[in-house]
Order: structure tokens, then sequence, then C-alpha cells
């Protein structure tokens, strides 16, 4: 059993193909292929990119696919969110890429990635594209371990992959002495020991963000192994911001 993980595809149909055919090169063939969101952004083509995720060639495995940021602007610009008219792309990218956004993304696509998943909870993995906070939550290695160990709570796992940052990492945290505690109408329940067992935080990096470069990683469930792999690909210079 082998899982491929990536993320931030962000329109970059030369890079995700570059990503697929490494893929097809592994000694130990990949069974599960994750895509934690942003498979559209403000670089490449998204349309194309929408429907490659889609079409399958013979042999392929079907991607299982959750939502990310350039996602969630894409609901705000369609009124398909609690936030209207994409707030935190209009302060990151500005009008054009409003625009840019708006044109590149049809509206038949934007309802296919509403339907898209939060996140997966896998064995003892969570696989989403912040954190169960939120798909904006940006974990890095610099995120404070206390933080970093709240949200692996939270998503009551082990090892906890995710895209956000576009960064490739992994952190692990080894709690000594953790409890938590819960409190309801009925006053604060008893302390709950967290367990002293290692977690960690694992970046996938980013498919498309980095031009010439896609990053990704591979998991091994079995052996609890991961490993960082970076394709060189075909870039465009066309983007905005």
């Amino acid at each position: 059993m082998q899982w491929a993980i990536l993320s931030g595809i962000e329109g970059n149909i030369a890079a995700y193909e570059a990503v697929l055919q490494d893929m097809r090169q592994q000694r130990s063939p990949v069974t599960d292929l994750y895509v934690l969101g942003d498979v559209v952004g403000l670089k490449g083509d998204n349309e194309a990119v929408i429907r490659r995720l889609q079409t399958l060639l013979p042999g392929e495995l079907e991607p299982q696919i959750c939502i990310g940021w350039w996602e969630e602007q894409c609901f705000s610009l369609h009124g398909l969110s609690g936030l209207p008219d994409a707030p935190e792309l209009m302060d990151q990218f500005g009008g054009d890429g409003v625009k840019h956004l708006w044109e590149s993304v049809s509206r038949k696509s934007v309802h296919w990635m509403r339907s898209l998943h939060f996140g997966f909870h896998e064995l003892d993995c969570l696989l989403v594209h912040g954190s169960t906070v939120s798909y904006a939550d940006e974990l890095t290695p610099d995120t404070p371990a206390l933080q970093l160990c709240d949200r692996l709570i939270r998503a009551d796992a082990n090892t906890l992959f995710c895209g956000r940052s576009g960064l490739a990492f992994e952190c692990w945290v080894e709690p000594h002495q953790l409890r938590s505690t819960v409190t309801t109408l009925d006053g604060i329940q008893e302390p709950q020991e967290q367990g002293k067992t290692p977690r960690r935080v694992v970046g996938v990096g980013s498919v498309g963000r980095t031009p010439g470069e896609a990053s990704y990683v591979l998991y091994n469930p079995n052996t609890n192994v991961v490993t960082f792999k970076t394709v060189v690909t075909q870039h465009s210079d066309s983007h905005i911001g």
C-alpha cells in the first residue's frame, strides 16, 4: 500500500501531468491518490486541470480531492459561502486577481468543486488542506508546537497531512504530559489524558506554485514512512500577483 498526496496544482496542468508520470515510475505502485485542495489558482488553465481530474486514462487512480483556499475563493465569488465577494482574495491579489479567477473558472466547475470533501480521515491520518479549524489554517515548521499538538488532537490523528502553506516538511510533536478538559453546562469534566504517543504534521508541498518544480509526498501506511518527492516541470510565466 502506498499513498500519493499532493496539493496546490493551481491551474498548472503541465506540473500535474509531470507528477502523475513520476507516480507511475515508482517501484512500489501507488494505491491511493489524494489531492488536498487548491486545484485552481491564478496560473495556467484552471478548466484544463478540472477536466483532467474528472477524466481518467486507462489504469489511472481516481483522485480523492478536498477543498482548498482557492476553491473557497470561488465559492465566495459565486455567492456560495458565508463571505460574499471574496474579501480574502481581494486583500491578497486585488481586483485583477478577482477578475482573473472569476473568468477562469466556470460556474459549472464551481458547483463540481462545491461537491468535494473538506478532508479525509483514513486509518490514523487526517488529510486536509489547512486543518480541522479552517481551510485557511496555515501550518508550517515555525508553527508553535502547542498549536500543532492542538490541531492533531482536534483531528484525532497521529499524522496530519496538509497543503495550505505549499511547503514540504515533517514536524514531530512528542508530548510528555498532555491533558484536555471539556466544559459543559454541568461544569468542568474530568481531565482526559491525551497520551504520550509522538504525532506529526506533514506539509505535502505544492505541485504548481513554484515555477519549474513540483513537490508531493508518498506515504506507506504499513511502515509509517513519508517520502518527499520533487519533479522538474515545464512552466508558464503567465500569472497574476
